[in-house]
């Protein structure tokens, strides 16, 4: 092989491990607060948020590290092996070289961000980690919800207080900030999907004995969020709405006592100074009729 043949198989090469230690270090470090999101909602309000839009973020990075690495070699080569006159460039072939770099770095960036998105899957999905967790019970029906505060995990728990979604009413999922929060969804028909955006996160929501669980460490931030089926589920799916309030633990405590003394879901949101009615979702107008529907523990 000529010299300058070898120098620019160095170059090359150079490159490839530049671009490989950028996505190593890419997929370890704290990138999100740097960049707008590519794409995904740029602050989450959990811990295991934070995580997977970290992990977004870096592997973002790395792909638009990749390409522009793909695009100047494809544009060097374009400029530098143009046609001259009647001659053409020198034609190259099996280059082992080159192609032992073309195999080995596509390897190693999926090896790198596999091993990252199982640590982040892995830590997500982890369930029973946390000590005395807020338990609620996810119910979907089409269409719409039913929230059930359990004072315990598992089918053998009791429903302490419930909150059912009407046509007429969106249904308000209240939780407190700084505790584990643990989630048991359920369906009574077909599959949902139970999605809040700022979570950076869902999970279906499946019919039959099966208890779809996630948990998250806490919530970090006080607020209303939009809840949505993220599921097709029938005529009415993109209307089944709820909200997520998120209170301080002294107000969630309050509520869920106003709500064991028998008031509604709005009259505890009253007393403990918040919005009665979801303020992030409106009901829509629609001819559905929930009537035959009769879950255990309602309003």
């Amino acid at each position: 092989m000529a010299r300058g043949a070898r120098g620019r198989v160095g170059r090359l090469a150079g490159l490839g491990a530049g671009a490989l230690a950028l996505v190593t270090l890419l997929g370890g470090c704290d990138v999100g607060s740097a960049f707008s999101g590519f794409g995904w909602p740029e602050e989450g309000i959990t811990p295991q948020a934070n995580r997977m839009y970290d992990l977004w973020i870096g592997s973002t990075i790395a792909a638009l590290a990749v390409g522009a690495l793909v695009w100047g070699l494809i544009f060097w080569c374009v400029v530098r092996y143009r046609k001259r006159g009647a001659e053409l460039p020198v034609q190259t072939r099996y280059n082992m070289p080159m192609e032992f770099l073309y195999t080995i770095a596509p390897i190693l960036v999926v090896c790198v961000l596999f091993y990252y998105t199982a640590v982040v899957q892995t830590d997500v999905d982890k369930t029973g980690r946390y000590d005395d967790p807020v338990v609620v019970e996810v119910v979907a029906f089409k269409w719409n919800w039913q929230f059930n505060y359990r004072d315990g995990e598992g089918e053998d728990a009791n429903t302490v207080a419930s909150t059912l979604g009407s046509s007429d009413v969106i249904p308000v999922l209240v939780l407190p900030t700084g505790q584990p929060i643990r989630f048991e969804e359920t369906s009574k028909d077909v599959i949902h999907s139970f999605w809040v955006p700022e979570l950076l996160f869902k999970r279906d929501v499946f019919p039959g004995n099966v208890r779809n669980v996630f948990e998250v460490a806490s919530i970090d931030q006080e607020g209303a969020y939009v809840g949505r089926c993220a599921e097709l589920c029938g005529t009415y799916h993109s209307m089944m709405n709820f909200e997520l309030r998120v209170v301080s633990p002294d107000e969630y405590e309050r509520f869920l006592q106003a709500k064991r003394d028998g008031a509604t879901t709005q009259e505890a949101l009253t007393s403990i100074g918040e919005e009665p009615l979801a303020t992030t979702t409106e009901p829509f107008e629609t001819k559905r009729n929930v009537s035959n529907f009769n879950p255990s523990g309602g309003e």
